[in-house]
């Protein structure tokens, strides 16, 4: 018997790893028999350029669970259903669906599609149009500076879970050691209406928890606390070992961390309809007034909602899709998630207003009595409620479980944006992704450490109120009119075409080129036009204060214009040369030097 192995000789103009084609002839009593085997290449690390290859998501159910787990947030439980029951109850749902469809979702749909079919952060990105790419450093400084704060609230929700593993809840009585005189049990139904009584559950969160009464203001701080400086800690190593490899580490966690609020909500909402007055609570939260939407105000909670609830303008749906694989199909991810996050919002709303009718009926006293928004509902009213049940303190762990679930994906998120954005940018952190990631978290630990100090309140209500407010619907406006106007809604619908095979519809075109950067503009005015001064309860900040908070909104807005100064100051040649490379796909830029410059046509600006 004889046996040759004979290698299919491969083209010479081939680049790359290829399948060889083994085929083996055997000789066995003068019968020849032939096989043929394909033998596929160890996959290699390197691309044919001799760049590293990009990692992608273990399974397509990470990507969408880590976007449903990043948009879905704390502000789907505390700020939906209250600016639902406040407008006009289902009403409200007009203006919001409205809203969610000529600009959440085309916003939405256009980052999915630009992280995933240029591969890079929300900076590497902008090769698409290199004078906007100071846009994708805006973005990142915010998610950057949400990180200072957000971390924070987590630990808030770590320190009540903490403090829920006991026999009798510490929220409950006025008999502690912060409470002050001022404490009155809702018991004594007479103290409702006293501006100068609080509650027991109300004096623990300010009193016993943030101890702001050893603060005279954002100017008297004090020292971290050290029973919050240990649970922000643990939320900061909970983090960095969540993203320290990556995506392959991160789309697991979010296995646990964006479906278990889910379950936390439907054992909530199970609970809570069983409870007395919890229907007349789910009613007020449904009772439609159309009259509502004559109140100009109502479209723009709506609005303004839209803006925030998505997650759009953090850079982190570029960062999450630039992982995905080149021909995944971003429009219908798109469409599942946006759904999803609506969906969760609404149906969150029978959740919180089962036990705000309940908290209502319970003290005899109207619903609006009860009904918050905000920190106050999820560290007071819901606690309050909570506590009133039997098995009080299951009951109490299991939401500090939802709340710190829905807290940590959303940091993730956030954390993910700033990481990927600036390894993309300087190549040479790649290499070093765990020491980098280290480097960032352990940033964002020593900053919100001013938020765990007895003032450290007053700082959160500050960044809260400046970091990502105008600033980041502007930087989604110059985002929008950079892909649509200046790179051309007709080459971005190239570009999905040639990822996903279907080009998207005039709809969306038309919503990208005209109907978002319009909504956005109007945004950005009624943002400015509207814009109140922060404060906390009583509490008015110093001018100073506010001073520093527009310092550090047009910190982030300003890298827009700085780095297109840069841009054009950089590049060699006459103005118009440097202006026509400045606003030209890096890919293009042989085409410039032929004087073929797409952007200086009429047709590029009159296309849809």
């Amino acid at each position: 018997m004889a046996s040759v192995v004979a290698p299919e000789i491969a083209p010479s103009n081939t680049m790359g790893p290829k399948e060889v084609e083994l085929i083996l002839v055997k000789e066995q009593n003068g019968v020849q028999v032939t096989s043929t085997t394909l033998v596929a290449p160890t996959p290699s690390q390197t691309n044919p350029s001799g760049e590293e290859e990009r990692e992608t998501w273990g399974k397509k159910i990470d990507f969408l669970l880590s976007v449903i787990g990043f948009a879905v947030d704390l502000a789907n439980v505390w700020r939906f259903p209250y600016l639902c029951y406040k407008n006009g109850g289902g009403a409200f749902l007009v203006p919001y669906m409205f809203f969610m469809v000529i600009a959440g979702m085309p916003l939405f749909y256009m980052e999915l599609a630009l992280g995933q079919y240029n591969r890079e952060g929300a900076a590497g990105v902008w090769k698409i149009c290199p004078i906007f790419k100071g846009v994708g450093f805006t973005v990142i400084l915010i998610s950057l500076y949400v990180g200072f704060y957000y971390n924070v609230i987590i630990s808030w929700a770590l320190f009540y879970l903490f403090s829920s593993f006991t026999g009798d809840l510490p929220w409950v009585h006025c008999n502690n050691s912060w409470n002050s005189p001022n404490c009155s049990d809702w018991a004594d139904n007479s103290s409702i209406n006293d501006i100068y009584k609080a509650t027991p559950a109300q004096e623990y969160f300010d009193r016993g928890v943030l101890h702001i009464q050893d603060s005279r203001g954002i100017d008297d701080l004090g020292r971290p606390r050290w029973q919050l400086t240990c649970c922000l800690a643990v939320v900061i190593v909970l983090l960095y070992f969540s993203l320290w490899k990556g995506v392959k580490t991160s789309g697991k966690v979010v296995w646990i961390t964006a479906t278990m609020p889910y379950v936390v909500l439907t054992v909530l909402l199970l609970r809570g309809v069983t409870l007395p007055g919890a229907i007349d609570g789910i009613k007020a939260y449904l009772s439609v007034d159309f009259l509502k939407l004559c109140d100009a105000k109502v479209w723009i909670e709506a609005a303004t909602q839209i803006c925030f609830s998505l997650g759009v303008g953090f850079g982190v749906l570029i960062a999450f899709s630039s992982y995905n694989k080149f021909s995944n199909n971003c429009y219908r991810d798109a469409i599942i998630t946006t759904s999803i996050n609506s969906l969760t919002s609404f149906f969150s709303g029978f959740v919180v207003f089962s036990f705000l009718g309940y908290m209502s009926f319970k003290h005899n006293v109207a619903l609006d009595k009860v009904a918050r928004d905000g920190a106050g509902l999820v560290f007071v009213i819901y606690p309050e409620a909570i506590a009133t049940l039997p098995g009080s303190s299951v009951w109490a762990v299991i939401f500090f479980i939802m709340l710190l679930t829905l807290g940590i994906d959303s940091a993730m998120g956030g954390m993910e944006s700033v990481i990927t954005g600036l390894i993309d940018e300087f190549k040479c952190l790649h290499k070093h992704r765990e020491l980098f990631t280290l480097f960032i978290v352990s940033s964002t630990f020593l900053i919100s450490l001013f938020c765990v100090t007895n003032g450290g309140m007053y700082v959160f209500t500050l960044l809260d109120h400046f970091a990502a407010g105008t600033s980041i619907l502007f930087g989604v406006l110059i985002e929008a009119i950079g892909i649509a106007w200046f790179y051309g809604v007709d080459r971005f619908s190239d570009d999905i075409e040639e990822m996903i095979g279907q080009r998207p519809g005039l709809y969306w075109r038309l919503c990208w080129k005209f109907v978002s950067p319009c909504f956005l503009l109007f945004m950005v005015v009624v943002s400015f036009a509207t814009f109140n001064p922060p404060n906390y309860g009583s509490y008015e900040f110093p001018q100073w204060a506010n001073t520093v908070g527009w310092c550090l909104a047009m910190s982030s807005m300003t890298m827009v214009p700085l780095y297109a100064i840069y841009k054009l100051c950089t590049l060699p040649g006459k103005f118009c040369n440097r202006l026509a490379y400045a606003i030209t796909p890096e890919t293009e830029h042989h085409l410039v030097a032929n004087g073929e410059v797409r952007q200086f046509t009429l047709k590029h600006w009159l296309v849809v």
